[in-house]
């Protein structure tokens, strides 16, 4: 480690039967503009062969490595392929990014060098509209190339929510502001030293179905004493529209996640620890 620095930074990228998505996601990382060492690690969550052969396709021209993780199909379980994930993972420090949150082609360089010991970054993201997603993705648009002038012609037009995260701030002490807060730090788009992940054994695994399982990692995390480090203005994703998951489990998560955020507990009861044989 140099400074502080990761010496390789892996990215997980979670997805679910969505190879368009995945194949704009694959192609911004492969792209990226970068001398520092990362590898790409693929979190399947249960998708069919048409997944399987996307990544092989992608991984035939990339320069990059590129490893895919599959669990079966049994419902929302992405505590349990990150987690998977995880294991596998040879650098020192984690970004995870969704499969259908493209980032930009300075995405690691910036995650670089926001890292620093014993904290974590929270980045943020843009909304695109449904039918610029469906645009973007039948034509092929290389997103994670666009200046901020053409993102502003994108939100003229609406097909996005917004464009300050595009914007580029240094921002100093003002990123650890926010370090106790959990709220808003997401999984789509998170940077952990895997050191880390393993003191608090990762993902909790109980959560199950859509919800609070990013959130659970995060105020665990704090719990530990890793501080939060805000990603905005550096590394946001352009995420893609998509119908709503299914959030029947949103009530059952939503109460396990309050029982764990008053307890303090820091260790994931069904987390990484239960792989290691």
């Amino acid at each position: 480690m140099s400074k502080g620095k990761p010496t390789k930074i892996s990215v997980i990228v979670t997805t679910y039967n969505w190879p368009y998505a995945l194949r704009a996601v694959l192609n911004a990382l492969i792209e990226q503009k970068t001398n520092y060492p990362f590898e790409i690690i693929v979190a399947d969550d249960g998708s069919n062969d048409e997944t399987a052969q996307l990544i092989r396709s992608v991984k035939s021209r990339a320069s990059v490595p590129i490893l895919h993780i599959w669990q079966p199909d049994e419902g929302f379980r992405a505590a349990a392929i990150r987690n998977k994930a995880i294991l596998v993972a040879d650098g020192d420090y984690i970004v995870f990014l969704d499969g259908d949150c493209i980032p930009r082609e300075n995405y690691i360089a910036s995650h670089r060098r926001l890292a620093e010991p014993n904290t974590f970054v929270a980045g943020n993201r843009v909304l695109l509209s449904q039918e610029f997603t469906l645009s973007a993705l039948s034509e092929a648009l290389p997103l994670h190339q666009w200046s901020l002038w053409r993102w502003l012609v994108a939100r003229t037009q609406g097909h996005c929510n917004r464009v300050l995260p595009y914007l580029r701030f240094p921002l100093g002490f003002f990123r650890r502001k926010i370090n106790s807060r959990w709220q808003g730090a997401k999984g789509c788009n998170l940077a952990v030293w895997k050191e880390d992940l393993l003191a608090v054994n990762g993902w909790e695994e109980k959560f199950v179905g859509w919800g609070y399982e990013d959130s659970d990692l995060v105020v665990r995390l704090l719990h530990a004493g890793v501080r939060r480090k805000s990603g905005r203005f550096s590394v946001p994703v352009s995420h893609l529209w998509h119908p709503e998951n299914d959030r029947g489990q949103e009530g059952v998560n939503w109460t396990l996640f309050k029982e764990r955020k008053k307890s303090k507990q820091l260790c994931a009861e069904l987390g990484i620890n239960q792989y290691n044989v």
